[in-house]
Formats: C-alpha cells, sequence, structure tokens
C-alpha cells in the first residue's frame, strides 16, 4: 500500500536534487575562478549567469513544494544548456573559431583544465544542465494532477 504523500515526497526529493546540482555548480565554478584563479571566458559567465539563479528558484520551488517551479527552471535550464553547448562544440574545434564571441579577455578556446585527460568545464556544465533538465522533467510527468 502506498503512502499518501509517496507522490509529493519524491517530488520534492527530484527537486532538491535539482537545486542541490545548482548549489554545486555554482561552487564549483566559483570555486575554479577565485580558488584556482582560472578567469571565466565569456562564454562561462553566460552559464553561470543561468546557473546562479537556479540554486534560489529551486529553494523557493521546494519550500513548500510547488509543482510550477518547472515553469520557471526548465526555460533557463535549457538557455544555459544552450550556451553550453555551444561552448563545448567552439571548444572541441566543431564550430570555427571566427564564430567565438570571446573577442577581448579570455578566449573561449582555451583548454584551462581538464580532469581525467577529457572532462572539461563546458562538459561538467553540459552534464550539470543535462541532470537538472531530465530532473525536471521526470519531476514534471511524476506530479501531473
Amino acid at each position: 500500500m502506498t503512502q499518501p504523500n509517496a507522490g509529493t515526497d519524491n517530488g520534492w526529493m527530484l527537486i532538491f536534487c535539482c537545486w542541490l546540482l545548482a548549489v554545486v555548480s555554482t561552487l564549483g565554478s566559483l570555486f575554479f575562478s577565485e580558488v584556482m584563479g582560472l578567469q571565466p571566458c565569456v562564454l562561462c559567465w553566460w552559464q553561470r549567469i543561468f546557473i546562479y539563479p537556479l540554486v534560489i528558484i529551486f529553494l523557493v520551488g521546494m519550500l513548500p513544494l510547488d509543482r510550477s517551479v518547472v515553469r520557471y527552471a526548465l526555460p533557463v535550464s535549457i538557455i544555459g544548456w544552450g550556451f553550453a553547448v555551444f561552448h563545448y562544440l567552439l571548444y572541441s574545434g566543431y564550430i570555427p573559431e571566427g564564430l567565438k564571441p570571446c573577442g577581448e579577455g579570455v578566449s573561449c578556446t582555451k583548454v584551462d583544465l581538464e580532469l581525467l585527460g577529457f572532462i572539461t568545464i563546458p562538459m561538467l556544465s553540459i552534464l550539470s544542465y543535462t541532470t537538472i533538465i531530465g530532473l525536471l522533467l521526470i519531476f514534471r510527468t511524476r506530479t501531473k494532477s
């Protein structure tokens, strides 16, 4: 027999996981720039612009659980994901450097950090946004009225 609040509890846990990912991503980006001294490029800044507010959006959406959090968080996450994918494609050489938005300052194609020899900062951003988007879609499906 299922509990009456099982759907709500599962939904809350999904939003909590989204919040946790947004917090870890935010702290990770701050660690890379403030502790390790890696200056963010223009595309990194755009990805940050879309991940930072998710910390607040998810916190407000889970205390108490509000199903409409998807309405606010999903578009922000998708736009951030788009910047991350563009950055990764530019970083990987699939997009010509002539299309890079980084005119002055730090280059968008400079490899500053590679974990395990292949995990780059733009890839970490893609993974974070993709996971958040996936969790939001699961949340929306499981909490339909």
